[in-house]
């Protein structure tokens, strides 16, 4: 067996500062997806758990906790009272979470927006769960404090699915939504001092920008436009008439 990639390397450069992936199917007939770094590349599966195991014969261990959890219930009167997740079972479960991160980075740049909403809210469950189960609050903060990073790349996610609809008001409405939530987060954690400092919230505030200023004219807003536009020129006939199309609309 050859266990030299260097053929595979030269044959695809990497680039710093950007993130450079493919999508293939390997031998085994599943899709494949691999992320150029500066000292090889990565390989996941695009499908079901990133690395290909299947912990415990579940997808994945959030799977296998969340069975764990209704076992305990069936056995404690549909109580979960008692139910705790020990510092190794956190520590593995952030490990699992962490290859999601890697995965759902690299379908945002195939434009893979379901799979990227797929894998972002699986994450959140994960942290759910690891925040009402984990034994000690610092092991629930250690998973939580990547949710903003999650939240904006899910909220980019959503808002790119719908400029590819061509729905710019969704987008902006999708956008200004995820921005409140991110900063409900660091309230509710009582880190409300880190909103202006969120990397996350200045990356979204930026697009939102953008976004409103390529967002077309609605048929109203052209019509306000020409009619400030008549106005400046004391073109008072053509003013008359854009106000007559402006109360027109409106009575539709």
């Amino acid at each position: 067996m050859n266990f030299d990639i260097s053929n595979l390397l030269e044959a695809w450069d990497y680039q710093a500062g950007q993130i450079v992936v493919r999508k293939f199917k390997g031998k085994d007939g599943k899709e494949k997806i691999q992320l150029r770094v500066d000292l090889g590349l990565l390989q996941m599966n695009a499908c079901g758990r990133p690395d290909g195991k299947q912990p415990y014969g579940h997808e994945s261990l959030l799977e296998h906790f969340e069975h764990k959890l209704q076992k305990f219930r069936s056995e404690h009167n549909e109580s979960d009272e008692g139910f705790r997740l020990n510092p190794e079972e956190c520590a593995k479960l952030q490990q699992e979470a962490i290859q999601y991160h890697h995965r759902y980075i690299c379908l945002f740049q195939l434009k893979e927006f379901d799979a990227v909403l797929r894998d972002t809210q699986r994450n959140i469950r994960v942290f759910d769960f690891v925040e009402r189960f984990a034994e000690h609050p610092e092991l629930a903060w250690a998973l939580q404090q990547l949710r903003p990073q999650l939240l904006m790349m899910q909220i980019r996610a959503e808002g790119s699915k719908r400029l590819d609809a061509q729905d710019f008001e969704g987008a902006i409405r999708s956008v200004e939504e995820g921005l409140e939530e991110i900063r409900n987060f660091y309230r509710e954690h009582g880190r409300g001092d880190l909103i202006d400092q969120s990397g996350e919230i200045q990356s979204l505030e930026g697009w939102i920008n953008e976004l409103r200023t390529a967002r077309p004219l609605s048929e109203k807003e052209k019509l306000e436009r020409d009619l400030q536009e008549a106005v400046r020129r004391e073109d008072y006939e053509k003013a008359a008439a854009v106000r007559d199309a402006l109360k027109s609309l409106s009575n539709k």
